[in-house]
């Protein structure tokens, strides 16, 4: 008799889609699994495994979309499931049960509590060439904006030896990228007297193969106690050269307020180590405009930080108060308007694409080896990854794991475009 299908929906975070192939790994020991809602058959429950970084609008949009389709259907909600999700979600579907990624492994492994996350079928993943492993939850911060860390707590690293067997079986069963991520990976290992340098080194040392690691978020003040260890294991030609370091404002008074316990300089300083030692390396960032107390000096600190380090990727964020957070007392003191804000995040936008297009102008002419991905935005194109972790846009319908040389022939700022030789 077949078994009953489930179907896992991920949002947000690689750590969120980590949690998500996890639980898949878990259920398949009693289910069929689906990652998707596309299926003609109608799936026995449905686990919506939710993001509310920016809020709880995404997360409960989902859950309306899925009861449209599926309103009979028991429905359990895991993820960064906040207070106020819970409270906005049973209003919405009062019989929706909420589980987390460790209770459902006790619960298929007879409730046998599990050090680390099981192997369970490596197969079982979203994408057959690209790994997640996620090597640890929770962090050691609590910065006054997040929500996340009142869902994951405190920072708990797994086993070195378990997260390179994983990534072993990973790369032994196809995966060409294997993306290391976690709540903050900056602070892997602390509380077990390693750190993520080491940990990459031992990947590298232990796992041969043609694959790439990408490695996950780092606060920079975490990141700067090892920073020449970690910038070592970027000379490996198997580790991407990227590197994603949220500073979140130029203003070291905002950031004091954030609770970040980085300063602007911390960050300024690892962007220039990885400039410095690598051609093309690209430095990601994070930078919130708007949060609470934010003056126009303020905010052109964190203008000209952006200038002054010219990252290649900047994910850009509104300020919106979470309940349960530092910051939503603070909001309701000294709030910047909306009007405020959206002008920041336009004038900040606009500096940063132009320093993107600018940084990825460096690449036209280059040839090299990249990795298909997946159907490119634009019709007929297929989106493969460089060297440098770099989206490239090449023409054609290419299938996703194929390894293409390729010479770079344009530049936009979310994307270099290529053909293929």
């Amino acid at each position: 008799m077949q078994a009953p299908l489930v179907a896992i929906i991920s949002q947000g975070c690689a750590a969120n889609f980590g949690d998500g192939e996890r639980i898949a790994r878990a259920l398949s020991q009693k289910f069929r699994i689906a990652f998707d809602l596309l299926g003609e058959e109608t799936p026995a429950a449905i686990y919506l495994n939710v993001c509310t970084a920016k809020g709880i609008a995404g997360a409960t949009r989902l859950l309306r979309k899925t009861l449209e389709v599926y309103p009979d259907i028991p429905i359990y909600i895991t993820g960064c499931a906040t207070k106020d999700l819970r409270e906005a979600a049973l209003a919405i579907h009062p019989t929706l049960q909420f589980t987390d990624v460790e209770e459902i492994e006790r619960t298929i492994n007879d409730n046998a509590e599990l050090a680390a996350p099981a192997d369970g079928n490596m197969s079982l993943r979203m994408s057959p060439f690209t790994g997640i492993v996620n090597i640890e939850q929770g962090c050691l911060d609590a910065c006054a904006f997040c929500s996340t860390h009142l869902v994951k707590g405190r920072l708990r690293s797994f086993p070195v030896e378990a997260i390179t067997a994983r990534v072993r079986s990973l790369v032994n069963s196809g995966c060409t990228a294997i993306l290391l991520t976690g709540q903050d990976c900056g602070c892997y290992g602390f509380d077990t007297g390693t750190n993520l340098a080491e940990l990459v080194q031992n990947i590298l040392v232990h796992v041969p193969g043609d694959y790439k690691l990408r490695l996950g978020m780092g606060n920079p003040r975490h990141l700067l106690s090892y920073a020449d260890s970690l910038l070592d294991c970027f000379a490996d030609s198997r580790v991407y050269k990227f590197i994603h370091l949220p500073v979140q404002s130029g203003s070291e008074r905002i950031l004091k307020a954030m609770n970040r316990r980085h300063t602007a300089a911390d960050y300024a300083t690892l962007a220039e180590m990885f400039n410095t030692r690598f051609d093309k390396f690209t430095l990601s960032t994070d930078m919130i405009v708007g949060f609470p107390g934010e003056t126009d000096k303020d905010f052109e600190a964190t203008l000209e930080l952006l200038k002054q380090t010219r990252p290649t990727v900047c994910n850009i964020t509104r300020f919106v108060a979470r309940p349960g957070t530092t910051a939503f007392a603070i909001n309701s003191k000294a709030e910047v308007s909306d009007m405020e804000k959206h002008r920041r995040s336009t004038e900040l936008a606009q500096a940063f694409q132009e320093i993107a297009c600018t940084n990825n102008s460096r690449w036209i002419g280059y040839e090299g080896d990249v990795v298909t991905e997946k159907k490119g935005h634009r019709s007929g194109t297929t989106i493969a990854r460089n060297e440098a972790y770099n989206p490239v846009a090449i023409p054609g319908d290419f299938a996703p794991g194929q390894k293409l040389r390729v010479r770079i022939t344009g530049a936009e700022p979310f994307a270099l475009i290529a053909e293929p030789l």
